[in-house]
């Protein structure tokens, strides 16, 4: 019977967590870039809409 390689296995078990650290702290940044852009949108769209004709309300003529 072979003897179990337990030098390969905690190689695979280090990949494993390094693998899952590193997708954790991308999604961690995408979260970061993504609460800036929504904070950011707002704005855009309140300098669009005051600079629409028609934006001021009704007109009576």
């Amino acid at each position: 019977m072979a003897t179990p390689n337990y030098g390969y296995e905690k190689r695979q078990k280090e990949l494993a967590k390094k693998k899952k650290k590193e997708e954790k702290l991308k999604h961690k940044a995408d979260r970061k870039v993504g609460e800036g852009a929504e904070t950011e949108l707002p704005e855009d769209n309140d300098a669009a809409q005051s600079t629409e004709p028609g934006a001021d309300g009704p007109v009576s003529s």
